[in-house]
């Protein structure tokens, strides 16, 4: 019929308008996403760094106190863990702590103390030290196992009943383990497997695990 004109494509270019916005509206979330993801990875990638750096001046920090005391011990400059050896602390197959371990430990904790909270921001930097009593492999693992955990409970019952700057705050920060032989040479019984290791956490690797994880989604 004459004056009515027909429109069968109107519908389909609303909706297609309908798709468009909502395409645009996606591509919008996904650019402000992928930003959001830089600017964390960016962040993560920064506080790391520095937390790392702050491990570098504890390690070093441990080892010059250690030198100048003239105590024979080292903390591994990638690590910062420190091993001690049962001939310093305990007698063969014991764990009371011998003469000569009691006297290392009290010039040891003090000065270790000392580099972990020598400021707010290594003090920040150690989340946990953890105090690791260790076997060689010679004798049954349960025997060994038990040996290590009670080693370790020696070394910080002695630690409790010192004095020294920061106690409170370090025994804030303390955890104890046993690791029996797992960790040592199972070929021959080494006498360099039979120690307590002190050994720290750090939150530079923590962020170091949140910095990876956030690399495997990045865009």
């Amino acid at each position: 019929m004459r004056g009515f004109k027909s429109t069968p494509h109107s519908g389909e270019a609303e909706e297609s308008g309908v798709w468009l916005s909502v395409g645009d509206l996606m591509s919008v979330l996904l650019m402000i996403f992928a930003l959001l993801l830089i600017s964390a990875m960016v962040q993560i990638s920064e506080v790391y760094e520095e937390s790392k750096n702050t491990r570098v001046v504890i390690i070093k920090g441990i080892n010059d106190a250690l030198n100048a005391a003239g105590i024979e011990v080292q903390a591994d400059p990638n690590t910062g863990d420190i091993s001690i050896t049962d001939s310093i602390l305990f007698g063969q197959n014991d764990y009371t702590l011998s003469a000569s371990g009691k006297t290392f430990l009290q010039t040891f904790i003090p000065i270790y103390a000392d580099v972990i909270f020598q400021s707010d921001a290594t003090a920040e930097e150690v989340t946990r030290v953890v105090i690791e009593g260790h076997s060689s492999s010679e004798g049954v693992f349960n025997r060994n196992m038990q040996l290590s955990v009670l080693r370790a409970n020696s070394v910080i019952a002695f630690i409790n009943d010192m004095q020294f700057q920061n106690k409170l705050a370090f025994f804030n920060k303390v955890m104890i383990s046993g690791r029996g032989s797992l960790e040592a040479d199972q070929q021959i019984a080494s006498a360099a497997d039979r120690k307590v290791k002190f050994r720290f956490q750090f939150k530079a690797d923590e962020f170091l695990g949140n910095f990876k994880e956030v690399q495997q989604i990045g865009p």
